[in-house]
């Protein structure tokens, strides 16, 4: 009951709680279906209980805010009902429609105990989110930015955006490395979160840092594992979507699902429907490059061959008419050479005897010229000091000659001498 105080009627505050919990109580009887974003689930493992912060945006401000109770058991209910038709438990930064009971207790103050929350409009909500996202990249002229980037030739270096123990990724590596061809990719794995509310900020992060570096990269990929639809929520956020449709490279995704492509898958440059695909589609870019090259491979083998084939025989044609050409001509010049030599024999002959009269003419010649036939004709032959006179001018007075006859030889001296009158 309310004390008086000089003439003041004061009540405690556990008289005003009780007041407010007991209007409260007979205000708000029964089950509200209330619509709002569950920012933070806030489940505690020790107790199972979960304490959703809950709040409602306008213009992107808060315009409420109210805390919940979800006991355990009803938790454990409810995350079922979600993983069997999301298939992903139920998580922060969502917004849900939730049946719960208004209430007020003295000590903890006012609350929402959240006893049921429909599933099946969280899809709704979540569908609401990606025709907005579709839109905005539509109206701003991005939706088909990364799909009109050239795709390298060769696509040999590739950055991953991944988590290091997903088996999306083992699977990915485990094709592209095993491949018969020999094919080689390099890649650089880039960590980050997958699903979740810290998803989006985790992923646009790394390929921030790709971007640093770009100069380094042929494309990029996102590769993730398996999950359903809410696990896939993030990649219909706009922000996410906008990053990857203005990429400077190819974006290529494989997140593993086979239901609704998200806004990012359809902004990306080549959406796999598992990181499977995506390790097939990597290798046929290299088909597509190594095909043409093996068939003009084979094709200047084989034109190659027919050319050296058609240079062999015009070769051995030439080398038997050069055979037959040679022969031909050394049995020519064989006899030319036979009757060459004939020639050359019979005129060496007629001129060695041709020479032969020659010289036996002049060696009559010669023999008539002897000075003995002159001697034999009564003629002589003067010398002094065994040199020949001929002149006048040769022989003094008084000098002695030596005079040759046919049949000796006579000294005389000169007594006189006088010039031919």
């Amino acid at each position: 009951m309310p004390e008086s105080v000089e003439n003041k009627t004061v009540f405690t505050l556990l008289e005003v709680s009780r007041s407010i919990q007991k209007t409260i109580a007979e205000r708000y009887k029964s089950l509200y279906w209330i619509k709002a974003e569950m920012n933070k689930l806030n489940h505690y493992s020790h107790s199972g209980h979960c304490y959703p912060e809950l709040l409602e945006k306008k213009d992107g401000k808060i315009v409420a805010e109210m805390r919940s109770i979800l006991w355990k058991m009803d938790y454990q209910r409810i995350n079922r009902q979600f993983m069997e038709v999301l298939g992903e438990p139920l998580r922060d930064g969502i917004t849900i429609l939730f049946q719960a009971a208004v209430s007020y207790d003295p000590l903890y103050g006012f609350s929402l105990k959240i006893v049921d929350i429909d599933p099946t409009f969280v899809l709704g909500e979540l569908e609401k989110e990606k025709r907005a996202s579709i839109l905005a990249l539509k109206k701003e002229g991005l939706y088909d930015a990364n799909r009109s980037l050239p795709f390298p030739l060769i696509p040999k270096r590739l950055a991953v955006i991944s988590v290091e123990t997903s088996k999306g990724l083992s699977d990915f590596f485990k094709i592209i490395q095993g491949n018969p061809w020999g094919y080689t990719i390099e890649f650089t794995l880039f960590p980050a979160l997958l699903q979740g509310d810290k998803s989006v900020a985790s992923i646009i992060k790394q390929l921030e840092v790709i971007a640093h570096q770009i100069e380094q990269f042929d494309c990029v990929a996102i590769i993730r594992g398996g999950g359903g639809d809410v696990g896939l929520t993030s990649y219909n956020n706009y922000l996410l979507a906008k990053t990857i449709a203005i990429f400077p490279i190819p974006v290529l995704t494989g997140i593993g699902h086979s239901t609704n492509e998200t806004v990012s898958e359809m902004v990306a440059y080549k959406n796999a429907i598992t990181p499977s695909e995506l390790a097939d589609f990597m290798l046929q870019k290299f088909h597509n490059f190594a095909i043409p090259v093996d068939l003009a491979i084979d094709k200047i083998q084989r034109a190659s061959k027919k050319l050296f084939e058609h240079e062999y025989q015009k070769l051995n044609q030439s080398v038997s008419t050069i055979s037959w050409n040679a022969k031909s001509i050394l049995l020519r010049e064989q006899v030319n050479l036979k009757n060459t030599t004939m020639e050359i024999n019979s005129y060496a002959k007629m001129f060695f005897k041709q020479q032969h009269t020659q010289l036996l003419q002049l060696e009559r010649l010669l023999d008539l010229l002897n000075p003995i036939h002159i001697l034999t004709r009564g003629f002589s032959i003067m010398r002094i000091n065994n040199s020949s006179i001929q002149k006048l001018s040769q022989v003094a007075v008084d000098q002695e000659v030596d005079i040759e006859l046919v049949d000796g030889f006579i000294t005389a001296k000169v007594l006189n001498k006088a010039p031919k009158k």
